[in-house]
């Protein structure tokens, strides 16, 4: 099975997660790692260490970080560097959360890592979306009226 892990600043990675599964019902084989206060890189990849242990990676296990660069992504590629079933996305959102978990669920036992890193990063760009009111195509009152 492919692991999830999503990892965060704060508590972020939880509450996605207990968001997502209002949505998806309770993922199994995923957890999260946080950086709270007073924890450095050792206290992360400890962190990512140990889930990885407690979970099945038979087929990899993807990493979603919260920030490009930041110390739960950084920590992160010091973990992935010791592991080639292990992939790394950042920009972690709800969308991108419920794709993977949904890939992962619809491929079964082909789901791996470098497909899963893809689906990610495409429901990331498509779960950013616009809306503004000049957008829309307005209609006057008399369209389309004969009377």
């Amino acid at each position: 099975m492919l692991g999830i892990i999503v990892g965060t600043h704060g508590h972020l990675a939880e509450e996605l997660v207990n968001t997502c599964a209002m949505i998806c019902g309770q993922p199994d084989n995923l957890t999260t790692v946080t950086l709270v206060p007073g924890e450095g890189p050792e206290d992360l990849m400890a962190k990512y260490n140990k889930a990885m242990e407690e979970m099945d990676t038979t087929n990899g296990v993807i990493i979603l970080n919260d920030l490009f660069g930041g110390s739960p992504y950084n920590a992160a590629c010091r973990v992935a560097m010791e592991n080639d079933k292990c992939g790394i996305v950042t920009g972690v959102s709800l969308p991108m959360l419920v794709e993977v978990i949904n890939y992962r669920l619809c491929s079964g036992e082909n789901a791996n890592v470098q497909d899963a890193m893809e689906k990610a990063v495409e429901a990331s760009v498509a779960g950013a979306q616009k809306f503004h009111k000049s957008q829309v195509e307005s209609e006057t009152d008399d369209e389309g009226d004969d009377l």
